[in-house]
């Protein structure tokens, strides 16, 4: 069984001082991709580096104290690739925005990655670079899916239907569930498309509302009130997808504005 967990931590060291480590500890994940570091790599203490017995690869943005991501990994990987590189414009790398761990072997191409998608909330200057990013992200991971099985994990600050959130009448013109991002997402899952990706939790729970949500405001007692989004995502290939067997959104404790997304899946790294 391979234990993979997507987490955006709304700034590492603060996730650590409420807790995220000690968790992390006992939760017993093979893999773990996390988003919105925060951080650069001066701040990344050995503590930081390493969590649960897993040696983490970052991804840091040039900018302080913004974006950036990570993958720990119980298992050593045959290759780091950080940033999107010859994919990008130049505009997106600067962000810290992917990380990708590979675990090829003879007769097999594997990666996981993480990666944390623009949010367009604070401006329509940053709707536009999240559209940006859509268009450069697609046919990457078009590219990656004719070459190697892969989960992205990561932060897509889309919920694609309306039961990902509480909300969703009143969000319909909002960055997050805009019916432009909405048919992206659609296009992303579509069975005969370029990606053919599958969203793994829908897989797995394919009606639920309340309880799939991994991201709530601070404001207005949002996470009191369980209105929340469904922003979080696994993303796999098909084959990948088909061995998922249980997906679980963790609320136990709260170290971030986002809870963290597990799934088991029944295949070996």
């Amino acid at each position: 069984m391979f234990r993979l967990v997507s987490f955006n931590l709304n700034g590492i060291r603060s996730a650590a001082n409420k807790g995220m480590r000690e968790w992390a500890d006992g939760h017993g994940a093979d893999c773990m991709g996390v988003q919105e570091l925060k951080a650069q790599a001066g701040d990344m203490g050995p503590e930081l580096r390493e969590i649960a017995g897993m040696p983490g690869h970052f991804h840091h943005a040039e900018k302080k104290g913004y974006s950036g991501v990570g993958l720990y990994s119980r298992i050593e990987p045959s290759d780091v690739i950080v940033g999107l590189g010859a994919a990008d414009n130049g505009e997106f790398d600067a962000e810290g925005r992917y990380v990708e761990m590979r675990f090829d072997k003879p007769g097999r191409k594997l990666s996981i990655i993480s990666c944390y998608f623009p949010s367009g909330s604070s401006s329509e200057e940053r709707q536009q670079a999240k559209f940006r990013f859509l268009d450069v992200i697609e046919p990457h991971l078009a590219r990656l899916r004719g070459e190697r099985e892969f989960i992205l994990v990561g932060d897509v600050n889309i919920a694609h239907k309306e039961a990902d959130l509480k909300n969703w009448k009143g969000n319909l013109k909002n960055s997050g569930f805009l019916p432009e991002e909405r048919a992206w997402m659609t296009k992303l899952l579509a069975a005969d498309g370029a990606t053919r990706l599958v969203d793994v939790y829908r897989g797995l729970h394919p009606d639920t509302t309340d309880a799939c949500y991994t991201w709530w405001s601070n404001r207005g007692q949002a996470r009191a009130k369980n209105v929340g989004w469904r922003i979080d995502y696994h993303l796999a290939t098909p084959a990948l997808a088909e061995t998922a067997r249980a997906a679980a959104v963790y609320k136990d404790q709260w170290f971030s504005d986002h809870a963290p997304l597990t799934i088991d899946y029944d295949f070996n790294i």
